[in-house]
C-alpha cells in the first residue's frame, strides 16, 4: 500500500499528538478511581503491579493500537477496511473499527452525564455555595442533582455543547488548540494543588495511604482491577487513539511517543491520588469510593479549610479540563468516519454525532431519576451502557486489535511502522502483543462478565 494522509490533517509537533493522546487517556477515572482502588488494594503493592500492567499489556495494545490508525490514514472504520484488504484477509476485521466508533459513542452518552456533574461543581464551587455549610448539606446537594431531571440535562447539554464546538473546528483549529490549552491547564492546576497538598501535615499519610507496599492486601481480585484498570485507563479499543494515530507524522517515532503517553498518564492519577487523600486525611474524613469522594467527600472538606473555594474551583476546573479532553476524543472516530465517507461538512457531522450521544445521555440522566424503573437487562440504562462498553465493547476490541496485529497483518510491515530499532525490544513488544496481551485482556473480559 502507497503511503497514504488523512484529510483531516496531521498533528503539528510532537507534542501536540502527545497532550492530545494524553488528554484521551486522562480522565475522570484518574482523577477519583485510581486513587481509591491503590489506596484500598495495598497501596505500593497494587501501584507496583499497576504499573507493570501498564508496560506488559496497556502501553503494548495503545501501540499497535496507533500503529493501524497511523497505516491507515482515515478514522477507524475506514482504516481497518483498508488494512484488512492490504492483508488480503476477511472484511470481518473492518468491524474493529465499527466496534470501536460504537463504543466511543456509547460512552461518550453516559460520560457527558458525569462531566455535566464537574461543570456544575465548578459554578457550585466558585459561586461560594459551600462556604459555612454543614457536611449533611453538602453531601445533600450531590443528591439534590442527581434527582433533579432539568438540572441533569441542562448540564449534560452544556458539555456536550462544549465537546461538538471543539469537533466541529477540525484537528488544527479545534482539537490541537483545545489540547494545547487544556492540557496545560491540566498539569499547572494539578501541581498548584499539589504545592498546597505539601503543605498540609496529612500529606505524609497521603503518601503512605498510596504508596505503602502491603502485599497482604493484595487479594487476587486487587490483582485483576490492576489488569483491568491499566487497560480502560489508557483509552484503549474505542477509537479514539486509532483516530488520532491516523493524524501522527511518519517523522514522529511511534513507540517513544506511545511511552510518554503511558508515563504522563500513570503520573496524573499517582499525582491525583496525593491530592485527593492529602485533603481527605487533612479534614479527618474516610475515603470513599466512585463519585462519592468527589462529589461528597471532597466538597465538605473545601469548605472547611482556607481558601477552600479557590481551591475547590481549581479541582473542578481540573476534573472538568480532563473529562473534556477525553470526550473529543471519544467523538472524533464517528465525526471523521462521517466527513470521510458520507462527504459531510465537519460541523454538521459533529453536530449529528454529539445530538445523537446527547440523545442517549439524556436517557441515561433520566435513568438516574424519573426513568429509575426502565431496566435493560436488570440495569439502569445509565449502567447498561456503562457495562455494555466497559465489560464487553472496549476489551473485545482491544483482543481483535491484538490479533490483527500479530497474527493477520504482514510481519514486514508491523516492523517498519512500528518504530522499535532494537531487535531484542521489538521482539519484546511483538511477543506481548502476539500473546501475553490478548490473554490479559481475554480475563478481563472474563472477569467482568462474572461479576
Amino acid at each position: 500500500m502507497s503511503e497514504q494522509q488523512s484529510i483531516h490533517g496531521i498533528w503539528t509537533k510532537r507534542w501536540t499528538f502527545v497532550l492530545a493522546a494524553t488528554g484521551s487517556a486522562v480522565g475522570l477515572g484518574n482523577i477519583w478511581k485510581f486513587p481509591y482502588m491503590a489506596g484500598e488494594n495495598g497501596g505500593g503493592a497494587f501501584v507496583l503491579i499497576y504499573l507493570f500492567f501498564i508496560f506488559a499489556i496497556g502501553i503494548p495494545v495503545m501501540l499497535a493500537e496507533i500503529l493501524l490508525g497511523r497505516r491507515g490514514r482515515a478514522s477507524p472504520i475506514n482504516s481497518m477496511h483498508t488494512l484488512a484488504n492490504e492483508a488480503k484477509a476477511t472484511p470481518f476485521w473492518g468491524g474493529i473499527g465499527w466496534l470501536g466508533a460504537l463504543a466511543g459513542l456509547f460512552i461518550l452518552s453516559f460520560y457527558s452525564v458525569v462531566a455535566g456533574w464537574a461543570v456544575s461543581y465548578v459554578y457550585l464551587m466558585a459561586s461560594g455555595t459551600f462556604e459555612g455549610q454543614n457536611a449533611e448539606m453538602i453531601s445533600g446537594e450531590f443528591g439534590n442533582l442527581v434527582s433533579d431531571p432539568g438540572k441533569l440535562v441542562d448540564w449534560h447539554t452544556l458539555f456536550m455543547a462544549m465537546t461538538v464546538v471543539v469537533v466541529a473546528n477540525g484537528i488544527h483549529k479545534g482539537l490541537e488548540m483545545a489540547v494545547q490549552w487544556l492540557m496545560p491547564l491540566l498539569f499547572v492546576m494539578l501541581l498548584l494543588l499539589l504545592g498546597y497538598s505539601a503543605t498540609l501535615d496529612s500529606f505524609s499519610d497521603s503518601l503512605s495511604f498510596m504508596f505503602r507496599v502491603d502485599f497482604g492486601k493484595l487479594t487476587e481480585e486487587a490483582i485483576l482491577s490492576a489488569l483491568g484498570h491499566s487497560f480502560f485507563t489508557l483509552s484503549l479499543g474505542m477509537g479514539a487513539i486509532m483516530a488520532y494515530g491516523a493524524y501522527m507524522s511518519r517523522q514522529q517515532n511511534l513507540a517513544s511517543t506511545v511511552v510518554t503517553v503511558g508515563l504522563l498518564d500513570t503520573l496524573v492519577a499517582l499525582v491525583a491520588g496525593i491530592v485527593i487523600f492529602s485533603i481527605v486525611f487533612a479534614n479527618g474524613l474516610e475515603p470513599g469510593a466512585g463519585p462519592s469522594l468527589m462529589f461528597q467527600t471532597l466538597p465538605i472538606a473545601f469548605s472547611q479549610m482556607p481558601g477552600g473555594v479557590v481551591l475547590g474551583t481549581m479541582f473542578f476546573v481540573l476534573v472538568v479540563a480532563a473529562a473534556w479532553s477525553s470526550a473529543i476524543s471519544l467523538a472524533e472516530p464517528a465525526v471523521a468516519w462521517a466527513v470521510e465517507t458520507l462527504g459531510m461538512n465537519r460541523g454538521v457531522a459533529a453536530l449529528i454525532v454529539g445530538v445523537t450521544a446527547w440523545v442517549l445521555g439524556v436517557a441515561c440522566a433520566l435513568s438516574l431519576n424519573i426513568w429509575s424503573d426502565v431496566k435493560i437487562f436488570d440495569n439502569s440504562i445509565f449502567d447498561f451502557f456503562d457495562k455494555l462498553t466497559t465489560n464487553i465493547m472496549l476489551p473485545l476490541g482491544g483482543l481483535l486489535i491484538c490479533v490483527f496485529v500479530a497474527w493477520v497483518m504482514d510481519r514486514a510491515i508491523v516492523r517498519s511502522e512500528v518504530d522499535i530499532d532494537h531487535p531484542s525490544i521489538y521482539k519484546a513488544w511483538f511477543f506481548l502483543v502476539r500473546f501475553v496481551a490478548p490473554v490479559g485482556v481475554a480475563v478481563v473480559m472474563f472477569n467482568k462478565l462474572m461479576e
